[in-house]
């Protein structure tokens, strides 16, 4: 390839002035008329010191003459060549700079010098340079020029003039970069930092990943004249770069899951065949019981082989009890975290991948590090959990009740998240007069603060419940208490002059009553999806339950509805936890719930087998929120085992009330209480006709006992008193609840009713 001197202050290039000693103008190129401005007749005869911008500094630019051929910089006026770089040479032969005559005067504009020269020193110090592969090829990709050495490996020749890529590289790998130059060659487009594997023929070994840069090469006349390919070895950092992308990925299936099984499972998957051929993982047991790990010494014997990825290339055949290695193509690293030994991750190479380096170990370090705090969350997560649950079963109640009112069967379901178990429960509380009352609820929040919330709202509905209250009575007691729990919290925790906030003491409760001889129910929710009602034919329908505030929240009031219900219905009672679809409304689980319940709760099927069918329907999935479904079949008490009379308020009623009494007993076999029971009846009467006024209402009920009951106007509760021995009355109270098992008085809509309960003399 033939080379030209582009040297701005080349003789063919430069601006030429030849002058006589004393530096007058004899003669001129064309090129210094043009950079001077100035036309060879006006050059001609004119002083070089008259060109300068100022003239007084014609001492200072003689002063740069060091030698025969020299070199200086000169300020020319502005319009005539501005600042410029000039070369001196003496034209009569040996004579030197003191005996010439003659000198040519060669001159360039200062920055396209400059300029020059920097691409100059670039270009040879490109090619002197060893960090950098440097190439240029002609058109049919022959090297024309390499700098030394081209590629810093074992098997590329000395000499590379002529040579082509595929003589001296593996053929596939020269085919590569090959096409990848031609590409530039053909399309003119820069290719930039392109990765490219290179193996030399003699030693093709593991081979080394270059990042290939080539751009065109042209003529000044526009003709393609080659290309120039920069080759720069990035092996390392291709590696630091996998190793930092395997990492990544390794902390990213960690955070994935709360199980260590499934965890260190997606890791193995990672590890092979990112970093290894086979990768096997072993947890101590104490993680999966919940327990703490053995000792450093002890752990071989209580290690569990939980994931195993890829081949065995035979180091890890040994089984778990193999100490932890590092060899050439085998390494392992312990799971420690917080003092604790958890386990080991064992990892293997075959001899066809590179042995492992330094950097591999300390990624399998690092990895494992991280490993081991996600396996220890989760050997906490699954004791804490554990915990909660026990403790949140141990709260509620059997999951099947058997009543006068309903047959129950419950499902309660905990959540998987993360943060625990959640606050559901749910109750089936047996109520005065064969009434039940069914109550679900969910507390705000998760884990153990969740479930001593939720312990504490449970044990106030049952207490609640105790009185008798209509649901929505007892929502609003329940409110206030809950606001209560809000304020004290708030003032145990928050600093001064600071807000109390709705948190995890909020909570939803659903309370609903059934009684079995009306069989009508009544229902209250506070902030709770309604119940939902399957009829004996299978027809689901929602209670048209407007849900009040939430617990915690106050100011409005909770409405109750009521609703009669067919003998042989099903209520079903559940948590949002049931119903909530992610990215979908409520309405469309509530939907989902009506067919799950139409589909399986039939008559002939037990609520124990249909429960647990209807969660599998709506909830196949790893759960969000705990899941609470409540199962009710009503009852029904028959109207000939129940009797009711009203009464006005006049003493001469008492001994016809009494009469009423006997002869239902005797209709109905209960001879044996009828002495007990005429008595309670004849003070129950008594005493409404004596403090209530009239009228009042005696009802006499046969279920799981005998029940007999006195209903008035008044709202005035009973108070049982020991009558002082000179006192003719004041005993009846206590009398009866001598006579009873149970007694109580429950306020209604329009007064109140006393009730007494007596067991049943058991079958003849």
């Amino acid at each position: 390839m033939a080379h030209t001197n582009d040297d701005p202050l080349d003789a063919g290039h430069a601006a030429g002035l030849v002058v006589d000693a004393e530096g007058t103008v004899l003669s001129c190129t064309p090129a210094a008329e043009t950079l001077l401005n100035r036309t060879a007749r006006e050059l001609r005869g004119l002083r070089i010191r008259d060109l300068l911008a100022d003239p007084e500094t014609w001492g200072a630019v003689m002063a740069q003459r060091d030698r025969p051929i020299w070199e200086g910089r000169a300020a020319l006026t502005p319009g005539g060549g501005g600042d410029v770089l000039f070369r001196v040479l003496p034209l009569d032969e040996g004579q030197g700079v003191a005996g010439a005559h003659q000198f040519l005067v060669l001159a360039a504009p200062l920055a396209l010098v400059a300029q020059w020269r920097q691409g100059h020193a670039f270009m040879r110090e490109l090619f002197l340079q060893e960090r950098i592969g440097l190439a240029v090829l002609d058109k049919e990709l022959r090297l024309v020029r390499t700098n030394t050495p081209l590629l810093p490996y074992t098997g590329v020749p000395a000499d590379l003039y002529g040579a082509r890529l595929a003589d001296f590289l593996r053929e596939s790998d020269a085919r590569v970069i090959d096409a990848r130059l031609r590409e530039v060659l053909t399309t003119g487009v820069p290719l930039v930092a392109a990765d490219v594997k290179v193996h030399t023929q003699v030693d093709p070994g593991t081979g080394r990943v270059l990042a290939l840069s080539a751009f065109r090469l042209q003529g000044t006349n526009g003709e393609v004249a080659g290309v120039t390919a920069l080759f720069l070895d990035v092996t390392e950092q291709r590696l630091s770069q996998r190793r930092l992308d395997l990492l990544h990925r390794a902390t990213t299936v960690l955070n994935a899951h709360f199980s260590a099984e499934e965890t260190t499972r997606d890791l193995a998957g990672v590890l092979v065949p990112g970093l290894a051929d086979v990768a096997v993982v072993d947890v101590a047991e104490a993680v999966f019981t919940s327990g703490e790990p053995a000792s450093e010494h002890d752990l071989a014997d209580s290690l569990r082989r939980v994931a195993v990825a890829g081949g065995s290339p035979g180091l890890l055949d040994a089984g778990p009890e193999v100490d932890p290695v590092a060899s050439p193509y085998g390494m392992s690293a312990w799971l420690r975290a917080r003092g604790l030994l958890l386990g080991r991750i064992q990892v293997g190479r075959g001899e066809d991948r590179p042995p492992f380096a330094p950097e591999d170990l300390a990624l399998l370090d690092e990895i494992a590090s991280r490993a081991a705090l996600v396996v220890d969350n989760a050997r906490r997560y699954n004791r804490e959990r554990s915990a909660a649950i026990s403790l949140q079963r141990s709260l509620l109640p059997s999951p099947t009740t058997d009543t006068v009112a309903v047959h129950t069967a419950s499902v309660y379901l905990p959540a998987d998240t993360a943060s625990g178990v959640s606050g559901d429960w749910f109750d089936v509380i047996p109520l005065s007069s064969a009434r039940v009352a069914l109550v679900v609820g969910d507390v705000v929040g998760h884990g153990l603060q969740a479930t001593a919330t939720m312990a504490r709202l449970r044990t106030a509905v049952r207490t609640l419940a105790d009185l008798d209250l209509e649901p929505d009575e007892l929502l609003t007691h329940l409110d206030d208490l809950v606001s209560q729990f809000v304020i004290e919290a708030g003032e145990a925790t928050r600093t001064p002059g600071a807000e109390t906030a709705y948190g995890s003491f909020g909570a939803t409760c659903l309370y609903v009553t059934y009684d079995p001889v009306t069989r009508r129910c009544l229902a209250a929710s506070a902030g709770h999806p309604p119940p939902a009602l399957v009829a004996p034919d299978g027809a689901v329908t929602y209670l048209d339950v407007s849900p009040g505030p939430p617990l915690g929240v106050g100011g409005l009031p909770f409405e109750p509805v009521e609703t009669e219900v067919p003998d042989g219905s099903v209520l079903a009672l559940y948590t949002d936890g049931l119903i909530e679809r992610r990215h979908a409304d409520l309405d469309v689980g509530m939907a989902a719930l009506g067919n799950a319940l139409s589909s399986v709760v039939t008559p002939g099927r037990p609520l124990e087998e249909a429960g647990p069918a209807v969660v599998a329907e709506l909830v196949p999935g790893p759960l969000s929120d705990d899941v609470t479904l409540l199962l009710a079949r009503t009852r029904a008490v028959p109207e000939r085992s129940t009797a009711a009379w009203t009464f006005a308020a006049d003493p001469s009623v008492v001994a016809e009330a009494r009469e009423r009494v006997l002869d239902q007993l005797s209709r109905w076999d209960l001879d044996e209480l009828a002495f007990t029971t005429e008595l309670v009846a004849s003070e129950l009467v008594t005493n409404a006709i004596r403090y209530a006024g009239g009228p009042l209402e005696l009802r006499l009920i046969r279920a799981a006992s005998l029940i007999c009951e006195v209903s008035d106007r008044s709202s005035t509760q009973p108070r049982m008193r020991r009558a002082q021995a000179s006192e003719e009355g004041g005993r009846g109270l206590f009398l009866i609840a001598q006579l009873t098992d149970r007694w109580g008085s429950r306020y209604t809509r329009h007064g109140k009713t006393i009730w007494t309960e007596q067991s049943l003399p058991p079958p003849g």
